[in-house]
């Protein structure tokens, strides 16, 4: 992947005293800015593999694949998730980034509206790079996801991502995607 060293190198090294990330996001759906703020004292091994991949560039043009309307969208699927880049509607959802998938870090946080959380598998110690945002409230997700931050500016832009089907949240279509992900102090 073109980003392994750098991702490495930004995660070696550790971000600069991160805070949060901006997305800048563009489609059918949602077009503008979403600011994050990330939870590096209750998650720091999350925010620490999200704050690397996004200096790295690594979510940038990643498509929001999973939408599923009044719950939440998924995105950050780095290996088969970028759009125009090898990207197939079958595949994407299943990748991940270079580096080691995370331990849990689960918090009495609850899943409100605007919450982020690392996406997994069923394996609970699987989240990599992969991410979601609360449309509303999941508190059925509570306890069970790794809490990694907080929608601070911007939940229009994501309450505005092109939906998918109402019980897969697959994409019909063209996907919004993460034209930018940036890292902010």
């Amino acid at each position: 992947m073109w980003c392994k060293l750098a991702a490495a190198l930004v995660i070696a090294a550790g971000p600069a005293a991160a805070t949060g990330i901006e997305i800048t996001v563009a489609g059918e759906g949602a077009n503008g800015v979403i600011a994050i703020d990330l939870f590096e004292d209750v998650a720091p091994g999350h925010a620490r593999q999200i704050t690397s991949l996004a200096a790295a560039g690594a979510y940038d043009n990643v498509a929001f694949h999973r939408v599923i309307p009044g719950f939440m969208a998924q995105t950050g699927d780095v290996q088969f998730g970028v759009v125009g880049d090898g990207y197939t509607a079958r595949r994407v959802g299943t990748g991940k980034s270079d580096l080691p998938n995370l331990t849990q870090e689960f918090s009495a946080i609850p899943f409100d509206a605007g919450v982020v959380g690392m996406a997994r598998s069923s394996q609970v110690d699987s989240a990599n790079s992969q991410f979601f945002i609360m449309f509303e409230p999941g508190y059925f997700l509570n306890n069970q996801y790794t809490v990694v931050g907080r929608v601070t500016a911007g939940q229009d832009v994501v309450n505005a991502i092109k939906k998918g089907n109402r019980d897969s949240g697959a994409i019909t279509g063209a996907p919004d995607r993460m034209v930018t992900v940036s890292v902010t102090e």
